[in-house]
């Protein structure tokens, strides 16, 4: 059985553990600790609070000024921007998936790129007995299906500027079977500002019911959707 897949079989490393419980030692009122001071709020010995400390400094979560006061490093703050931005993307996105939900009767999903897989990162199910099973956070192959194909192409276009009516032209794009021989699907891309291409917006569904007609029913909902969320976001790509 793979450990990994199975919370209840795998333990936490205890390492990582201490070096979380260091991190949570600091707050607004105690920005910068002292070597002893960390040590006696984790009750770790100082010998094994220094080896976490380095380590953790090694890799821009902690740093330490000349007066020898550890205090977090640059790499938390990166964290916590990705959280911020993760939260308030999904205030913007999850409800105009809900508005596609029920105006195509199909499932919706918004992925983004996860080295050479695409991960859903947000998922809106239709009413519809027969339809795709994907949950939030499962990760599927890159190279296949419409939203893949998606991220793969536009993931170097610059979104400052507007996309070209050429490429708009080729939206959404159209998956027939191509990861599941019984599943189709529709994609755009959707673009922020600051960012460029932050993830994919797709339909999916069984290729039985996403008929050549169907599809052109569909064509001009996502493809409205990516558009208001990516002016919303502050991208021209769709201008």
């Amino acid at each position: 059985m793979d450990t990994a897949t199975n919370p209840v079989k795998t333990k936490p490393v205890d390492a990582a553990l201490r070096a979380l419980k260091i991190l949570k030692v600091f707050d607004h009122r105690r920005p910068e600790l002292t070597l002893s001071e960390i040590a006696a709020q984790t009750g770790m010995v100082k010998s094994t609070t220094l080896r976490m400390l380095l380590s953790l400094i090694e890799e821009g979560f902690v740093t330490v000024n000349a007066s020898k006061r550890y205090m977090l490093g640059p790499e938390v703050y990166r964290l916590g921007c990705c959280y911020a931005d993760s939260f308030d993307l999904e205030q913007r996105i999850r409800p105009r998936m809900k508005a596609l939900v029920r105006d195509s009767d199909e499932c919706v999903s918004f992925f983004q790129r996860l080295g050479d897989q695409r991960m859903c990162l947000f998922r809106e199910n239709s009413q519809q007995v027969l339809r795709e099973h994907v949950a939030e956070g499962d990760t599927v192959v890159l190279d296949k299906g419409a939203a893949g194909r998606v991220l793969m192409d536009f993931e170097r276009t610059n979104a400052l500027e507007s996309g070209s009516e050429a490429v708009r032209a080729r939206l959404p794009y159209i998956s027939h079977g191509e990861r599941n021989s019984e599943i189709g699907g529709l994609a755009a891309p959707v673009f922020s500002n600051q960012k460029g291409l932050i993830g994919a917006l797709a339909i999916s569904g069984p290729v039985a019911r996403l008929t050549p007609e169907r599809i052109d029913a569909l064509r001009p909902l996502i493809y409205a959707t990516a558009a208001e969320l990516s002016m919303l976001l502050g991208s021209r790509f769709y201008a």
